[in-house]
């Protein structure tokens, strides 16, 4: 991440626990029908930039950058809300989802991989 302080609300990032690296879980659901889409990360800044644009925006741990959710593809997020777990530790991020939210092109990163019960 940036070494760059954050315009991040104080008291909001006062209350964020993070992981090692900066970092909380990002959850990305469809704001109307409860479907979760994805797993992000998101840092202070990302966090920042998500309540202050309305686009979803992550931190990229493997390219080591931010990146707004859309800007090459195409498949948005239009931030409806944002929301703090019981613990502060994750961040859920209601969404209207333009497309597929899958980096594979799958609607949810969730559904191509389901694991049976009762093994």
């Amino acid at each position: 991440m940036t070494s760059t302080p954050s315009a991040l609300d104080p008291a909001i990032a006062a209350r964020l626990k993070r992981s090692a690296d900066g970092l909380v879980p990002a959850i990305a659901q469809q704001y109307d029908t409860g479907e979760v889409l994805m797993l992000g990360w998101m840092d202070d800044e990302a966090l920042h930039r998500t309540l202050t644009t309305g686009r979803a925006t992550y931190w990229s741990r493997s390219r080591r950058e931010y990146w707004v959710k859309g800007d090459t593809s195409g498949h948005v997020q239009h931030v409806k809300s944002v929301a703090l777990d019981c613990d502060a530790d994750t961040v859920l991020v209601k969404v209207d989802q333009v497309g597929a939210a899958c980096h594979t092109g799958d609607r949810t990163c969730f559904d191509a991989d389901v694991l049976p019960l009762g093994q």
